[in-house]
């Protein structure tokens, strides 16, 4: 997205309904047009669109909203087309209509309602086994929930929890304040390890999800245990083990290995 579109010019911006999860500011349409495009940032699950009238488009796909350029048209679902210099379209396209759009001065980003209570990125210097074992100090909550909390760590997604914790043999029942320092060193290191190859995999494409250039990602390739219940362990080849299991927590599937994930 943002190698397509840094430096261009809004020259059209069609906004064809009022709403999305939440309504769109009156005048989006106004402030997209004739604007240009001078920066992109993103937070936790959210895009930031940087305008050069010190504006920035703040865009959160939801469950099943994407960002589509110059890709195939969708007129039923495509809410909001922005027409850029050099004949470039972008299409916010959102069969379910559980994203959003809004729009906050530049200089204001993280005090927006939706950003401001949010914890460190994964990705940061910030995370780091130190960080978790402090964040975990006294809580009995269960390890798979407390990552999911975006107010700990930012844009911690199901999917993404559930192969780190695998990948650090931590079952994801585990109360928080029963992780050891050495285990907490380990997450740290494999959280970052995940999102690492599932952004070099183009993420994970579930049913209609492509990315902004129409492409599928393939990280669910790599999966090791996310929606493989029943299915044996990959890491238990050769010992006895009774496969992925599924449990319901917060009303997210987790996935584990009851050998492995301790």
């Amino acid at each position: 997205m943002e190698s397509a579109l840094l430096g261009r010019q809004i020259t059209r911006a069609f906004i064809r309904r009022p709403d999305l999860r939440t309504p769109f500011p009156p005048d989006l349409g106004q402030v997209l047009t004739g604007a240009r495009i001078v920066g992109f940032r993103r937070r936790a699950k959210y895009i930031l669109m940087r305008l050069d009238r010190g504006q920035s488009v703040l865009w959160h796909l939801g469950m099943s909203g994407r960002i589509v350029i110059n890709g195939p048209r969708d007129q039923k679902h495509e809410h909001v087309l922005l027409e850029c210099e050099g004949g470039l379209h972008v299409a916010f396209v959102d069969p379910r209509r559980f994203g959003s759009i809004d729009l906050v001065a530049t200089e204001a980003e993280d005090q927006h309602r939706l950003l401001a209570h949010l914890g460190p990125e994964p990705l940061s210097d910030v995370l780091t086994g130190a960080f978790l074992l402090a964040a975990f100090a006294g809580k009995r909550t269960a390890i798979k929930l407390a990552l999911l909390d975006q107010t700990l760590i930012a844009g911690l997604g199901n999917i993404y929890v559930c192969e780190a914790l695998f990948r650090a043999g931590i079952h994801p029942l585990r109360p928080c304040n029963a992780v050891r320092k050495r285990e907490a060193g380990v997450l740290a290191a494999a959280i970052k390890e995940t999102l690492n190859e599932a952004i070099a995999a183009g993420g994970s494409s579930l049913r209609d999800y492509v990315q902004a250039s129409g492409e599928l990602g393939y990280f669910q390739h790599q999966w090791r245990v996310y929606g493989k219940e029943g299915e044996p362990c990959p890491d238990c080849t050769g010992a006895p083990c009774t496969g992925v299991q599924r449990i319901a927590q917060g009303g997210r599937s987790s996935f584990f290995c009851p050998q492995k994930q301790k």
